[in-house]
């Protein structure tokens, strides 16, 4: 029930950040987007997007959760572009975590490259359903 409702938070909170219709465009610079996400999230959400902690649902002792992986195995794909380039855009912190905002540190270009990246990381099933649900 606890996880219940910190999904629902978090879809809701989501919600509330300012931005413009995102497309995850399949392909389209998806280089750039590894080389973004290596300099930028690996740390965190590890070399493939597969996390480093098995539990991310789990708040850390310092109260904040960690970083979900990335890899189609958390809920990211859940999510539409815009709530995961809102998410890019202004971090964690209002979501209970530590992800700092890019808003001001990368370009609409790299931001949609990583976010195109992201969705490379998938397995085909998750794409699918995700282009389904968002495309």
């Amino acid at each position: 029930m606890k996880i219940l409702i910190i999904l629902a938070s978090t879809l809701i909170l989501t919600g509330c950040f300012e931005s413009e219709d995102v497309q995850i465009i399949e392909g389209n610079n998806i280089k750039l987007g590894k080389a973004i996400f290596e300099e930028n999230c690996m740390h965190c959400h590890g070399k493939e997007g597969e996390g480093l902690i098995k539990e991310w649902k789990t708040r850390l002792p310092n109260g904040k959760f960690p970083a979900p992986p990335l890899n189609g195995s958390a809920h990211a794909w859940h999510h539409s572009p815009t709530v995961l380039m809102n998410t890019i855009n202004n971090g964690g912190a209002k979501l209970g975590g530590w992800m700092p905002a890019f808003k001001d540190q990368l370009s609409e270009k790299q931001k949609q490259a990583v976010l195109n990246y992201i969705h490379d990381l998938w397995p085909q099933e998750v794409q699918r359903k995700y282009n389904q649900r968002f495309k």
